[in-house]
């Protein structure tokens, strides 16, 4: 295996792991993987990493690469999400300090961290997986 495939292999089992790590804890009271947060989402995000991790034992360049990138968009659109319903969780109540009071109670944990990595991890391979040769034409044109 080439350095750069042992690096995405590396990011998306970190991908696979961060999935169940922390990432929010309500009310400090219990922690919230992706499953918790929104199971289908956490699926897909699970099935992404599984295709990188295979692609990657198998050199498939192009895959890895499609699964690096659709994995960076699906960690950010996680963290979006996660940032949108813990600010609009607590919207119906009419008192904005309450309200604000109960939006701060819900912290962000450290599986964030595992998500970013790994998905940094994985690009970084994936990107330098490209090749970077140009063949000339030495051939005179007649």
């Amino acid at each position: 295996m080439r350095i750069s495939s042992i690096l995405s292999f590396v990011g998306f089992v970190l991908i696979f792991a961060g999935t169940y790590c922390p990432l929010l804890r309500p009310f400090g009271l219990f922690n919230w993987n992706v499953y918790q947060l929104n199971q289908p989402y956490g699926l897909v995000m699970l099935l992404t990493a599984i295709i990188g991790i295979a692609a990657s034992f198998l050199n498939q360049a192009k895959i890895v690469r499609t699964s690096a990138w659709i994995s960076a968009g699906l960690v950010v659109m996680l963290l979006i999400a996660a940032f949108l319903k813990i600010h609009f969780t607590f919207s119906f109540i009419p008192f904005h300090k309450f309200e604000a009071f109960l939006a701060k109670q819900v912290k962000f944990k450290w599986g964030w961290y595992v998500l970013f990595s790994g998905v940094a991890f994985a690009l970084g391979g994936a990107l330098k997986s490209k090749p970077k040769n140009f063949i000339q034409n030495t051939e005179p044109n007649s």
